[in-house]
């Protein structure tokens, strides 16, 4: 190797390429360390979020990278919302952002800066039950339980949006969160139950 040839590793070229990936643009370095070291500080700085989280103000400090789900369950500690196909899919995550439902896995932390997030921990007023966890109960809406704090946010978003008007547009618009235990009857017949209650 010439003195004028620089040596790349096999990490510099995995580096390089999540930041192609990333859509992040590369300048050339003066030599293979700076690109390394541009991008580690890249990665580790850190934004401020203001959260409101069942009801309690709160002031993160955290990579932009971070899910809300992460955040959630790893600095949080509330871990009823739970991390099942962490892409999207199965619904487990699902919490109500602003009073939508949304799966945290796909929002970031930062993303909800300035906004009102509710997990399952906050849905309950004290010893009080929410109706939706109530009729989960009353209709054995479970088996397993991993789907439940999901299911149950789902729900109390479906009943606000108003798509409760049947069983079938009930089923539809759960159709997001999979149950692998498939208590689908039971759990469209709980929020069935709770919508009537609401009304």
């Amino acid at each position: 190797m010439s003195e004028h040839q620089t040596a790349v590793s096999r990490r510099d070229v995995i580096r390089r390429g999540a930041m192609v990936a990333a859509g992040v643009a590369i300048v050339a370095p003066t030599d293979a360390g700076d690109a390394s070291e541009s991008l580690s500080k890249r990665f580790e700085t850190l934004a401020t979020a203001h959260i409101e989280i069942n009801g309690v103000d709160h002031r993160l400090e955290l990579q932009p990278r971070v899910t809300l789900l992460d955040t959630l369950r790893e600095r949080l500690n509330l871990t009823g919302t739970k991390k099942g196909c962490n892409r999207g899919e199965c619904g487990a995550c699902t919490v109500l952002l602003d009073g939508r439902r949304v799966n945290a896995c796909l929002v970031l932390a930062v993303a909800a800066d300035g906004r009102k997030v509710t997990t399952i921990e906050g849905l309950a007023d004290g010893p009080h039950l929410h109706p939706v966890q109530q009729a989960f109960i009353d209709h054995d809406a479970f088996q397993c339980g991993f789907c439940t704090c999901g299911q149950i946010m789902s729900a109390v978003g479906c009943i606000a949006e108003g798509h409760t008007g049947s069983n079938a547009e009930i089923r539809e618009w759960m159709s997001g969160n999979i149950c692998r235990c498939s208590a689908y009857p039971q759990i469209s017949a709980a929020v069935e139950a709770a919508a009537r209650e609401r009304v």
